[in-house]
């Protein structure tokens, strides 16, 4: 039987598999990758000189004032010095204004991610930036209710707004976005995510709520409806920096200005990069072959555990094309060794979430009303966030949102586990290989159904 010859993403290797020759090979990648702009510094000055909707930072201050830079932090895959050159050259047209380095104040805006060491800091920013802001340079703490406002209820549908109190008490904040992910990121996701707690992230971090979509994204319509409202109360604007990469260490195009008009600027590129995913096929396939790469942005200075390979890499990040091209009851084959391993300081309560949540249940909907406000008290968890360098305890809980992908698929075969018990702990089924797993499909679906490979990008790493 004729049949083609595919390279699988595993782990951090690649499996030779052989697949029926009627596979369609369908691809996730950008259509088009941009050039990167042949001088950092030389398009980061452009940029703050030329910003939309919004005057110039030296504009923008009185002398004296205290200004506050946020910055995305390590889940953003940028690796490049787009934050520190960014961050230097604020620092010099604030200087412009009469505005000394002294009194600017830098924060990383982790979120609910774990916070970052300083060496890990330094990866970031650089170390001259580190060393010098020292006491002035922290990660975000969602927790800290010293460190928090309440800028009330949005008047349209009453979404709560909480924000680090620098953005609000200090003369100017500025923002240095590191990339755009398809539609995902940036805008007020920055501030409104990044900077913010638990009350205000639960309402866009629910199991539907999340959306990649470049337009008409529903996850940044509520941020939208949120920024808006912390504009308003502030009485002042956010002057945000927007970054396109060539590829993860190298930029392509930076926008400066207000939030929604960075953001709106930075989509029209971003949509003619990447083929909407709706539009990967005109057909539905009964069978949906990918590999798993051994990369996480929840990984960064750690490593992977069976949630982020299986359920939020897995089925998450990498299985959108699932709602684009799955037929109802169609078979996901993961290619994936997916060891039995666990960080325990930088994940602190994946393991009693995969231990103890997910052997009730695996819908996320219920996983939410049943352990959410759970997870969200627990001291010991609360206190590896604060002061461990851990993820804060829901965020395990939001990374198996993906499960509601099973209302679609009908089974998952992992191919390639080294210890089949672990998927089968997810009720998954197991394969020593990819053409088993595929021969088991087509035994289930028919000799004749459609089967496509989905080609995903190779995610990049901090070296």
């Amino acid at each position: 039987m004729p049949s083609m010859r595919v390279e699988i993403p595993y782990a951090e290797r690649t499996l030779s598999a052989t697949l029926p020759d009627r596979t369609r090979v369908l691809s996730t990648t950008e259509a088009q990758a941009p050039a990167p702009v042949p001088d950092l510094a030389a398009a980061v000055r452009a940029a703050l000189a030329a910003p939309r909707g919004l005057g110039r930072l030296r504009d923008l201050v009185r002398p004296g004032a205290a200004v506050t830079i946020a910055f995305d932090d390590a889940t953003v895959a940028s690796y490049g010095p787009i934050r520190g050159v960014a961050i230097e050259a604020v620092l010099a047209e604030l200087a412009e204004a009469g505005v000394p380095r002294g009194r600017v104040t830098l924060v990383c805006a982790n979120a609910l991610h774990r916070k970052l060491r300083p060496a890990e800091l330094a990866r970031l920013l650089g170390e001259d930036l580190v060393a010098e802001f020292g006491g002035r340079l922290a990660c975000h703490d969602a927790e800290d209710r010293d460190a928090i406002v309440d800028l009330g209820r949005t008047a349209e549908h009453g979404y709560p707004v909480q924000v680090h109190r620098l953005v609000a008490e200090s003369d100017l904040s500025v923002y240095v976005n590191a990339r755009y992910n398809r539609g995902f990121n940036g805008g007020w996701k920055s501030v409104c995510v990044g900077l913010s707690t638990w009350e205000s992230i639960r309402v866009t971090h629910t199991p539907d709520g999340m959306s990649m979509s470049v337009r008409d994204n529903r996850m940044h319509a509520v941020l939208d409806e949120m920024g808006r409202h912390l504009e308003a109360r502030l009485g002042r604007r956010v002057f945000k920096l927007d970054t396109l990469l060539a590829d993860a260490w190298n930029v392509a195009k930076v926008v400066a200005g207000g939030v929604e008009e960075t953001r709106r600027e930075m989509l029209e590129t971003v949509a003619g990069l990447y083929p909407a995913r709706r539009d990967l096929a005109r057909e539905r396939f009964d069978v949906l072959v990918w590999g798993v790469p051994d990369s996480s942005p929840y990984a960064v200075f750690s490593f992977m555990n069976p949630i982020l390979t299986l359920v939020s890499s897995g089925l998450g990040y990498l299985g959108g094309v699932v709602d684009a091209a799955g037929a109802p009851g169609c078979t996901v084959v993961l290619a994936t060794p997916v060891p039995d391993r666990w960080d325990r300081v930088a994940h602190p309560s994946y393991p009693e979430v995969w231990e103890r949540v997910l052997p009730l249940t695996r819908d996320p909907y219920e996983i939410m009303r049943r352990f959410a406000e759970d997870y969200a008290r627990r001291p010991e968890y609360l206190a590896a966030y604060r002061t461990g360098f851990g993820f804060h305890p829901v965020h395990a809980l939001l990374a198996v949102h993906p499960l509601r992908r099973l209302e679609r698929v009908g089974r998952v075969i992992v191919a390639g586990p080294e210890d089949p018990a672990v998927p089968r702990h997810l009720g998954f089924e197991t394969a020593a290989s990819v053409e088993e797993a595929v021969a088991r499909a087509e035994a289930l679906h028919g000799r004749d159904c459609a089967i496509a490979y989905v080609e995903q990008p190779v995610p990049a790493r901090l070296r």
